[in-house]
């Protein structure tokens, strides 16, 4: 199948970038930026499409193939998840750290990013050990320690520019995506929320848990509301139970992300900031 290919990294020079997309044999390069370039044209065998991914990984480049033609304009909805995908940190992880138990609960959180663990369960089992933490630390972590992902902001100006909606969807806490969709604009959230019981947390959440199917039919939910079709909808993630969300997506981007994800999106951005979104779609 004839595609483009999308080179694109943080000071990457133009002639690393078209090297490797030299491998793609191109009809036709193009520059998008100082840092970034379309191979049009390229054949995208597995062979070629391996070899390119493999050298742009150990190069520290981003290589998206993405059917020629392809722009903002054809979707109606960017979805994203939160920790560690629109945001830099794993909220509950922070939270626990203040209670002394980052560790503990960092280490459930990466097996259930990965896929070893079900959502739901390890969710449960890692709020369970914030039982009694006073509330106030949630807006400490929200204040102090929460960051949003290099070129997130851009990313969005960029989407809702070209007339997209937004919806953040997370298996976090509505503490976080409350605040963050006041603060950049966002159409919709979703998330779970913690219970709280005079000023502190009970180590439980109130209702049902927004876990890997419930992102799913959020993003479905989302698209019927918008009266588009899940094939419009942009969907972004970096953990496992992201795949399903992502799996109804016309097109999935795995951000920095785990490589059970990586591995199955249609756009994988290592190493550009989520902005790379844009130039993909150039």
């Amino acid at each position: 199948m004839t595609m483009n290919l999308v080179l694109q990294g943080p000071g990457a020079a133009q002639g690393k970038l078209a090297a490797i997309g030299a491998q793609a044999r191109p009809s036709r390069v193009v520059a998008l930026s100082a840092h970034a370039v379309r191979c049009e044209g390229v054949q995208a065998t597995p062979d070629v499409v391996k070899a390119v991914q493999t050298q742009a990984m150990v190069l520290g480049v981003d290589a998206s193939f993405i059917e020629a033609g392809r722009s903002l304009r054809d979707f109606g909805l960017v979805a994203m998840d939160m920790d560690s995908t629109l945001i830099t940190i794993e909220c509950i992880d922070e939270i626990a750290d203040m209670q002394g138990l980052k560790p503990q609960v960092a280490e459930i959180t990466e097996s259930a990013m990965r896929g070893e663990l079900d959502f739901a369960a390890s969710l449960t089992r890692r709020v369970a050990l914030l039982e009694g933490l006073d509330a106030s630390a949630l807006e400490r972590v929200y204040e102090e320690r929460l960051r949003i992902s290099p070129g997130g902001e851009a990313m969005l100006t960029g989407v809702q520019a070209a007339g997209l909606k937004t919806l953040l969807v997370s298996g976090g806490f509505t503490f976080f995506t409350e605040r963050l969709q006041r603060r950049l604009g966002l159409d919709y959230a979703h998330a779970n929320e913690l219970e709280v019981v005079n000023g502190r947390l009970t180590g439980r959440v109130v209702g049902g848990i927004v876990d890997a199917d419930e992102k799913m039919r959020t993003v479905q939910r989302v698209c019927d509301d918008l009266g588009i079709a899940t094939d419009q909808a942009i969907v972004m993630g970096d953990g496992a139970n992201d795949l399903k969300m992502m799996g109804v997506a016309g097109l999935s981007v795995a951000f920095r992300a785990k490589p059970v994800v990586r591995a199955q999106a249609d756009v994988a951005l290592s190493f550009s900031g989520l902005d790379g979104l844009l130039t993909v779609l150039a």
